[in-house]
């Protein structure tokens, strides 16, 4: 009974959206607007890819490795004082380890890579309306419908205040989510100058109009954020992007801006403030805290690093327990947090060593074997390894914001940062598969 029933759901979305991936579109499209409905599509795309290809997916080594991770995660929650707290922290990893498995067994060409970007780049427009009229028009909002099925709530001024967070709790999600679009779109955006360039062709126009604004106003939005790891890194795909295309004057167009913020910031005070007079104190003030001078020592980040690294080391082998940090920090400081802003001292003080190296060890195989396609394949076409590129930049800007962040607590980001990793894995093992069909045709 239970079969017929999901192979009925099964043929209702292979005959009315032709296939299972144009679902995720739909639900990556609604996803910064409604994360339930989002959810519930990604699941039932994961479950219904899974039922048909899981001969194929129980055959990855990739996924036996993170078969052992959730097991290894299981067995750190069942050794955590709270397990309560622990085994609900679970479903911030063990249910997009599905995804990712499903996934990447369901993206295996380019074309699904430039349709991912484009939804992503869409779908990012009216999330910077909205929060480009918090900052500047003083919207706020706080519509609910169902409870959670709609649930936009917008506090003017931004959170904290005078930094935009839209409809994220707060600024620094925000510019996560703004990062990962960004090093997308514009990753679409140079391929879209480079066909408008080549071919001249007015029906390129709309799209290479569209992907400026896009991309222009992200920008200026993640600016708004005033995050200082959002800037980073995408100041770092800037340069990414400009070396990877040959364009030096660029590359050392932006070093001298940013040399000359830095200077402005961190340079001795008579080098300082030379610096100072052409950089703005909106930019040099926020990268060395003067914006923020009376923050308690305990906010900083390397406090918060510290007490993590000693955490891992008292119990290194299965740690405290998912969502054992906030609460044992509070008890040493009396301020409460809750992360201690780095995915990867997180994992280890929480769960332990074993499975955050098993962990680490599996992203580095998915960035490895990305750069390796790359680098050597023969099979990817010139037009195509500028958008497999910047999916690759997006998983290191995820790693980076990784490690001054914990991203997983958003849902959105993390089913994006998930799909991100899949969309790679599932490209490399299709082309694979292909060079071993040619290598061995027998």
């Amino acid at each position: 009974m239970l079969g017929a029933s999901l192979n009925k759901v099964s043929y209702y979305f292979k005959s009315r959206w032709q296939s299972s991936w144009n679902y995720s579109l739909w639900a990556l499209l609604i996803f910064p607007l409604s994360p339930l409905l989002g959810a519930v599509t990604i699941g039932f795309v994961s479950l219904i890819t899974w039922l048909k290809q899981s001969h194929k997916i129980n055959r990855r080594p990739l996924n036996w490795g993170f078969a052992l991770l959730s097991l290894l995660l299981i067995v750190s929650a069942g050794f955590a004082d709270d397990k309560t707290a622990a085994f609900l922290g679970l479903f911030n990893l063990l249910p997009f380890f599905l995804l990712f498995v499903a996934h990447s067994a369901l993206i295996q060409t380019f074309v699904q890579l430039r349709q991912m970007s484009w939804v992503l780049a869409i779908g990012s427009m009216p999330v910077i309306i909205l929060g480009l009229g918090q900052l500047f028009l003083g919207w706020s909002l706080k519509l609910e419908i169902l409870w959670v099925v709609l649930n936009w709530t917008i506090t003017p001024g931004g959170n904290p205040p005078g930094r935009i967070a839209s409809l994220f709790l707060h600024a620094n999600t925000f510019a996560a989510y703004l990062t990962i679009v960004f090093i997308l779109s514009l990753g679409l955006w140079l391929e879209q100058w480079r066909l408008y360039r080549e071919l001249g062709s007015r029906k390129n126009s709309l799209p290479f109009i569209f992907l400026t604004i896009a991309v222009i106003t992200n920008f200026i939005t993640l600016i708004f954020t005033n995050s200082r790891n959002g800037w980073a890194i995408a100041i770092f795909a800037c340069l990414a992007y400009a070396l990877y295309q040959g364009w030096r004057i660029l590359v050392g167009g932006v070093a001298a801006i940013v040399s000359s913020v830095l200077l402005a910031a961190f340079a001795p005070s008579p080098i300082a403030q030379i610096f100072r007079r052409v950089v703005p104190a909106f930019f040099w003030a926020r990268l060395n805290d003067d914006m923020y001078p009376d923050r308690p020592v305990a906010l900083m980040r390397k406090t918060q690093w510290e007490f993590a690294w000693s955490l891992a080391k008292e119990h290194p082998w299965t740690g405290w327990g998912l969502r054992s940090f906030s609460g044992l920090y509070k008890a040493q400081t009396q301020i409460p947090l809750g992360h201690p802003h780095n995915l990867f001292l997180m994992l280890s003080a929480e769960t332990g060593f074993p499975s955050t190296f098993l962990f680490c060890g599996l992203l580095a195989w998915i960035l490895i074997t990305g750069v390796q396609l790359l680098r050597k394949s023969k099979y990817i076409n010139t037009e195509d390894r500028l958008i497999f590129f910047s999916y690759l930049l997006a998983f290191i800007g995820w790693v980076l914001l990784n490690t001054v962040d914990v991203t997983l607590f958003d849902f959105r980001l993390n089913v994006i940062s998930w799909l991100i990793l899949a969309a790679i894995s599932g490209v490399v093992h299709r082309y694979k598969q292909q060079y071993r069909l040619e290598s061995h045709p027998n």
